[in-house]
C-alpha cells in the first residue's frame, strides 16, 4: 500500500511539472509581452500552471550564475516540486472525474 502512495505522489509531481513545462514553452512560443489588462490577466492565468517550470528554470539559472545561495535554490526547487504535485493531483482528479466508465 505504501508503494502505491509513493508511486501516485511521484507520478502526480512529474505530471504537474510536465504540464507546467508544456504550457510555459507554448506560452513563450505564442505570446508576446503583455501590455493590456487582458494580456496581464492571461499572463497570470498561464503562470498559475506554468509557474513551477518557470520558477525552477530561473532558480537553476541564478545558481549557475552564482546569483543565489544553494539554500535559496533548494527552497525554490522544493516550492516548485510541491506546486507541481498540486497541479498533478488536479490533473489526476480531473481525469478520474471525466472517466465515465
Amino acid at each position: 500500500m505504501l508503494y502505491r502512495d509513493i508511486f501516485v505522489t511521484v507520478f502526480a509531481t512529474l505530471a504537474g511539472f510536465t504540464a507546467s513545462g508544456i504550457l510555459a514553452n507554448l506560452y513563450r512560443l505564442i505570446a508576446s509581452k503583455p501590455v493590456s489588462a487582458a494580456g496581464r490577466f492571461g499572463y497570470v492565468a498561464v503562470m498559475v500552471v506554468a509557474g513551477p517550470n518557470v520558477l525552477f528554470e530561473n532558480a537553476a539559472a541564478s545558481l549557475r550564475a552564482k546569483d543565489c545561495s544553494r539554500f535559496a535554490f533548494w527552497l525554490a526547487a522544493s516550492i516548485s516540486g510541491y506546486w507541481s504535485f498540486v497541479l498533478g493531483m488536479l490533473i489526476l482528479y480531473a481525469s478520474m472525474v471525466t472517466h465515465w466508465w
